[in-house]
């Protein structure tokens, strides 16, 4: 079950990325904008991509645990 292992770290790395990219799009949303509503918005657009890249990431470390055990 070596290649559930491996799928699973790619998976999982795959998620960490999206994790980094929804941290540098809020850190330019905060840096660009002054208005608190309109940072709001802008935050609730990007929590969809944060949410699913964290998903990713457990999905991906599930795979890495099944993997080992199996």
């Amino acid at each position: 079950m070596d290649w559930l292992i491996w799928i699973g770290a790619v998976i999982s790395a795959l998620g960490i990325a999206g994790i980094g990219v929804s941290i540098v799009m809020v850190a330019r949303a905060r840096r660009s904008t002054t208005d608190d509503a309109e940072l709001r918005a802008k935050i609730q657009g990007i929590l969809p991509l944060n949410l699913g890249a964290l998903f990713l990431s457990v999905i991906g470390l599930m795979c890495v645990i099944v993997g080992i055990i199996l």
